[in-house]
């Protein structure tokens, strides 16, 4: 038993390291419906359309719909399924001359930034809209209570109430913008993270932009966690710690052990905060500077 189990999991370690095979040409001889080139394969070699492609049929519209939303490219399910089971060496293929082979890392981000957003308001189990319940435990989070409005003088109290009620604005608007925000965090920690794994045994010369694009793949590969965990309205402080699973593929790509790979991992998020409280300190200097002058 304990030998058949080892054999299934290095048979399982071989397909993570290469599973992609492409089929073999068709020896079947096509006229192209668009330029009129005559061809052998799946594809015209000069426009690339489809030898599928015939005569307007419901079931052509079909497809044509399903590609345009993506559903219908065989790339977008291989990454579902390598992101699931072989993120890090999917990725490590992408960057390596394979981006046929998967679907691209920003249309995949999008889409599932909208399927979050239809699973978040409404289509779940339970049928919860969890960004109102989200705003509402923001909005009580952020409104001033009697007990904190301790002061008796009006001054004082007039910035206690501004002070909350501007927090309560960044915070709302920071949940309904979570695409824009979510992006430029992922660029700016990218920064940091990249100089920790720039030269790893894999990729020893990964350059900024490819990791960038892994690190988007990585989210990719949370948010496909994330919406299965939503549709049965699990706990939101669960999800938060899914983030945590960007390790695995971090680990595959570079070609780190699991401790190297998360030590230096929480050295590149100290330095983030660093820059980031670096940052907002000058910016905030200015800013009184500005107030000072006026």
């Amino acid at each position: 038993m304990f030998e058949e189990l080892k054999e299934k999991y290095r048979r399982f370690r071989e397909w993570q390291q290469k599973p992609y095979q492409v089929k073999p040409l068709s020896a079947k001889e096509h006229d192209c419906t668009t330029c009129g080139t005559h061809y052998k394969g799946n594809y015209c070699p000069r426009c690339g359309q489809s030898s599928k492609i015939g005569r307007y049929s419901f079931k052509n519209a079909f497809l044509l719909f399903l590609d345009v939303w993506g559903l219908g490219n065989r790339g977008m399910f291989r990454t579902i399924r390598d992101l699931i089971f072989r993120p890090g060496y999917m990725i490590r293929d992408y960057l390596q001359g394979m981006p046929m082979a998967y679907f691209p890392p920003f249309k995949l981000f999008f889409l599932l930034i909208a399927l979050s957003l239809l699973v978040q308001t409404g289509l779940n189990i339970k049928g919860v809209n969890r960004i109102n319940e989200s705003i509402e435990m923001l909005d009580k989070a952020t409104t001033i209570s009697p007990e904190q409005d301790y002061t008796e003088n009006a001054d004082e109290r007039q910035k206690q109430i501004a002070y909350y009620t501007n927090s309560k604005k960044i915070v709302i608007w920071t949940y309904k913008h979570m695409t824009i925000v979510s992006l430029v965090f992922l660029l700016l920690f990218s920064g940091p993270l990249y100089q920790f794994f720039r030269h790893s045994p894999n990729i020893p010369d990964m350059r900024f932009s490819e990791f960038f694009v892994s690190v988007i793949y990585f989210t990719n590969m949370t948010s496909i966690y994330s919406i299965v965990w939503d549709f049965f309205c699990g706990n939101i402080y669960f999800e938060m710690s899914l983030s945590l699973l960007a390790i695995i593929p971090l680990k595959q790509l570079s070609g780190y052990s699991y401790w190297r790979t998360i030590w230096k991992t929480i050295l590149a998020f100290i330095l983030f905060w660093i820059i980031i409280i670096f940052a907002g300190g000058i910016f905030g200097g200015i800013y009184s500077i500005i107030n000072m002058i006026r």
